[in-house]
């Protein structure tokens, strides 16, 4: 099922503390959830672990933030969350973990992969092919930066270096053309339903492949991908990224290390909510 995500998005201003009298504004815990939600998880402490972040990605601004990670950690929050069912859109990583929780507690939206992480993973995967072939040309951080970077950002001295090192590796020529040809395919955006029928094929056919190649890195890959197809081919559909979120988190770094540390989550939950909403 093709759906198109809203292209609203307003983005709100910083609302910090009102009239100076250092209260908080109002608690979102009480709002309905928006209908397009991002959802990531973010280091919070050695003690405590690890953090999810519900992000309103309509409005740029983070609905909530959970201690735990896991089903069991966030299924009492969950359960008793306002409006769930109106969620029309989650866009996350590639988690099991998340993708479970979304389609118990969330029953109405569709998964989005983000682009980010799909296109990370393919890079990480052939590179690892690649150090398993040449073990000493990859440590040259020249031919590195070159390899992992989209084609069309090299410039023409650049794209001839590289030509001449894959001549030497007919092999691995042919996988990096492969691993080319697929990020082409994943950043393509705002196409029509018509136009995701036609490029369902080829996305297919590029895992088959994957999955069908030798090196155990690629069948990996391909399976992953074939596991994630659905979620993966929504990307060209949908307009908003878990950048968002991600942007959010490098924020909550800088509060952290201001207020040198939390060891109260619920302090640092109300922080968030004040200067990220």
């Amino acid at each position: 099922m093709w759906i198109q995500a809203s292209n609203a998005s307003n983005c709100p201003g910083r609302r910090g503390f009102a009239g100076g009298s250092g209260a908080p504004r109002a608690k979102r815990s009480g709002a309905r959830c928006p209908r397009v939600l991002g959802i990531d998880e973010h280091f919070f402490s050695r003690r405590q672990g690890y953090a999810t972040t519900f992000c309103d990605l309509g409005n740029h601004s983070v609905y909530d933030v959970v201690l735990g990670r896991s089903e069991k950690a966030l299924e009492d929050y969950l359960s008793k969350l306002p409006g769930r069912e109106a969620v029309r859109v989650v866009c996350m990583d590639l988690s099991s973990t998340y993708r479970a929780i979304v389609r118990k507690h969330f029953p109405q939206a569709q998964i989005v992969a983000d682009r980010f992480h799909v296109i990370r993973l393919i890079n990480h995967h052939f590179l690892a092919l690649w150090r398993e072939v040449d073990p000493a040309a990859c440590k040259n951080r020249g031919l590195l930066s070159l390899m992992r970077r989209h084609r069309h950002n090299l410039k023409p001295d650049q794209q001839q270096r590289l030509s001449q090192y894959l001549a030497e590796h007919p092999a691995l020529h042919l996988v990096y053309r492969l691993k080319q040809y697929l990020c082409y395919l994943l950043l393509k955006k705002h196409r029509t339903r018509k136009q995701c029928r036609k490029l369902i094929p080829r996305l297919l056919k590029v895992i088959d492949q994957l999955r069908g190649a030798g090196p155990a890195q690629l069948v990996t890959l391909g399976d992953t991908l074939h596991t994630w197809s659905d979620e993966i081919a929504r990307m060209w559909r949908f307009t908003r990224s878990n950048g968002i979120t991600e942007g959010f988190h490098n924020k909550m770094e800088t509060i952290t290390r201001q207020a040198y540390g939390f060891r109260n989550f619920e302090n640092y939950r109300q922080r968030v909510q004040v200067l990220c909403s």
